[in-house]
């Protein structure tokens, strides 16, 4: 009986992992984004260098809809754009009502760049020959909505003046190209993939806001910052160009450990080359960006991580 016993031990012992890995969920964007492969960039650096751990990079609707998986547990890290998660913490705008107050930042990761497409021979050449065109505003609960909307607002565009449709980055890109709207927004890093495509088969326009425009939408939404997009950045889009900036900020939950978190947050940081070679948005990737802009009170395990490079946390971004 007992040699039966002690087989049975063994055995048991050998079908069981000596370490049990515990899964966790990076919420990203939609896959013609650069939120996918950034947050699949970062899923491997967990798989490689936070014992114990795995993740797995998620797809979803973007900033909106990510504050909500973290908000309930769906998801353990995400990336969203930086005025969506002061809303979500603050309970305003898409969260009238539904303050999050849980959500801690790891740090600001790279900043997303507002982009306007449209064809050549569209007859668009600036933000308010959008008046009465299809014009695709984001994915519904996407960042890119988010920004959309505060910038045609701040410069007297409502839904009204234009036949709106919600479309992620790739169905975006596609709807231009089969001449089924006729222009986008996306607000994303560049260069961004499904813009890249669109240029490579279609003689693609990017509109530039003026300078009123960018100070009305500034004024609108303190998040927005001023930044450029290089030349030869898109084919056939040869000068540098005036755009906005919006920060992306890595979210997780309070609730996470203060250790899984520094884990996670020097395996980053520590290996960011890894990241680099994944997309460029990841070279604005380093500890003086992350402590810049964020909207919302860091993680304590991410404060630990900073204040061992020596870099001064601001007493504004401690919870």
């Amino acid at each position: 009986m007992k040699t039966i016993t002690k087989i049975a031990a063994a055995t048991l012992l050998m079908a069981t992992p000596a370490f049990a890995q515990q899964q966790l969920s990076v919420a990203t964007g939609g896959t013609g984004g650069v939120y996918y492969p950034m947050g699949g960039g970062l899923a491997e650096i967990i798989n490689n260098h936070v014992e114990g751990h795995s993740a797995t990079a998620e797809v979803t609707g973007a900033s909106v809809e990510n504050m909500g998986l973290i908000a309930t547990g769906d998801a353990d890290i995400a990336l969203a754009l930086a005025d969506t998660v002061q809303q979500g913490y603050t309970g305003t705008g898409r969260f009238e009502g539904q303050e999050l107050p849980m959500l801690r930042a790891m740090g600001v990761a790279y900043s997303n760049m507002v982009q306007i497409v449209t064809l050549e021979g569209s007859g668009i050449t600036s933000l308010q020959d959008i008046k009465g065109k299809r014009v695709s505003i984001g994915a519904p609960g996407s960042g890119t909505e988010v920004n959309t909307e505060a910038i045609l607002t701040a410069n007297g565009i409502s839904y009204d003046d234009i036949e709106e449709q919600r479309l992620n980055f790739n169905e975006t890109a596609d709807a231009l190209a089969n001449g089924d709207i006729d222009v986008g927004f996306w607000s994303v890093g560049a260069p961004t993939s499904s813009i890249l495509n669109l240029a490579t088969t279609n003689d693609i326009v990017m509109i530039e806001l003026t300078e009123e425009e960018l100070a009305a939408a500034r004024e609108a939404d303190p998040v927005f910052a001023v930044t450029k997009l290089t030349g030869g950045t898109y084919e056939g889009v040869d000068a540098d160009m005036t755009v906005i900036g919006v920060p992306n900020v890595l979210v997780v939950s309070s609730e996470m450990s203060d250790d899984l978190v520094y884990a996670v947050t020097s395996a980053m940081y520590d290996n960011i080359a890894e990241l680099q070679a994944v997309h460029p948005a990841a070279l604005q990737t380093t500890v003086e960006l992350a402590l810049s802009s964020s909207p919302i009170p860091l993680h304590p395990g991410a404060i630990r991580y900073f204040e061992e490079t020596g870099a001064t946390v601001p007493d504004a971004l401690r919870p």
